[in-house]
């Protein structure tokens, strides 16, 4: 039996992040995961992203990854109930003006199902294997202009941009995003500087292998460089590994009995997070099937309407 809503907590949606990454994932399992997601009523699919990483131990998780848009793609084609998410983005390794239009035809082909989560990456070897090396100690300001860039095309605007990393004026753009300049970008990151970037530039903040501590220390610098930009107030949303038993032992897990992972994500609600993006860390379809579906009954029913 599905655990009962408590009435006087505040209801969270819930995402999954999508076993696009790790060793053994398939198109199978991608297509499962999403399966599932749809048929349980929750609201969002997520892509993870890396290019070209390194062989360090760091990089093990991405050695098999399928790319996040066009995996999106694919999803969001076979799913048209589901909102389509990057959780996150390495924006820096690319070309800004290609991301926005591949992004903007996503919208636009998904009618308006969209959100851009970002980041500035970490890897400087993975950098360099993509060419953009010399882009690694300038990438923060190279998101900075990418988001501005972003909506001055996507507001449909044929006047000219003027940037460090980008110059343009005679131009046409199209299509534009369903969602227009609107289509939703959320940044990912615990340094201040991306912190103090979702709140002064994005509509949201991410955290990632955070606990609710973590997130209530994040949370007021988003806030107030919202304020200060005179911008309203960002959404919260945490992706979080987690495990009903023995699982990851590096990073924040949310495990345990469902009473502690109730517990939990009520801390997070707390904190004022509306959105959680689970990550099961399993590729096999089968196992990773079983686990959705414990987490949705056990957990995930008792805070949203979604279905039992």
């Amino acid at each position: 039996m599905p655990v009962t809503t408590r009435p006087s907590l505040p209801s969270i949606s819930f995402g999954l992040a999508l076993p696009n990454y790790r060793p053994g994932a398939t198109a199978e399992g991608i297509a499962a995961a999403a399966e599932n997601c749809d048929r349980f009523g929750w609201d969002s699919v997520w892509t993870t992203d890396h290019l070209l990483i390194d062989r360090s131990a760091a990089g093990a998780d991405y050695v098999q990854i399928f790319e996040a848009l066009t995996s999106l793609a694919w999803i969001g084609a076979a799913h048209p109930r589901l909102r389509l998410g990057t959780s996150v983005l390495v924006v820096p390794m690319r070309n800004a003006v290609i991301l926005a239009k591949e992004i903007a035809t996503l919208d636009a082909l998904s009618g308006g199902r969209v959100t851009m989560g970002v980041g500035v990456g970490w890897n400087l070897v993975e950098f360099a294997n993509v060419g953009a090396g010399e882009m690694f100690t300038r990438r923060g300001r190279y998101l900075d202009e990418t988001i501005a860039l972003w909506r001055h095309l996507w507001s449909g605007s044929t006047e000219p941009f003027e940037g460090r990393f980008h110059s343009f004026r005679d131009y046409a753009f199209g299509p534009l995003p369903a969602q227009g300049a609107a289509l939703p970008i959320l940044v990912g990151g615990r340094a201040e500087a991306a912190l103090t970037r979702a709140g002064a530039l994005a509509d949201g903040y991410q955290a990632s292998s955070g606990s609710p501590a973590q997130l209530a220390e994040r949370a007021p610098v988003v806030i107030a460089a919202a304020a200060k930009a005179g911008r309203p107030a960002p959404t919260l949303s945490a992706r979080v590994r987690v495990s009903f038993g023995e699982g990851p032992t590096s990073g924040y897990v949310v495990r345990g009995t469902p009473e502690l992972m109730l517990a939990e994500i009520d801390a997070f609600t707390a904190v004022g997070v509306s959105q959680f993006v689970v990550d099961f860390v399993e590729t096999d379809p089968e196992r990773h099937a079983a686990l959705f579906e414990r987490f949705h009954r056990k957990v995930a029913s008792a805070r949203v309407g979604a279905r039992p």
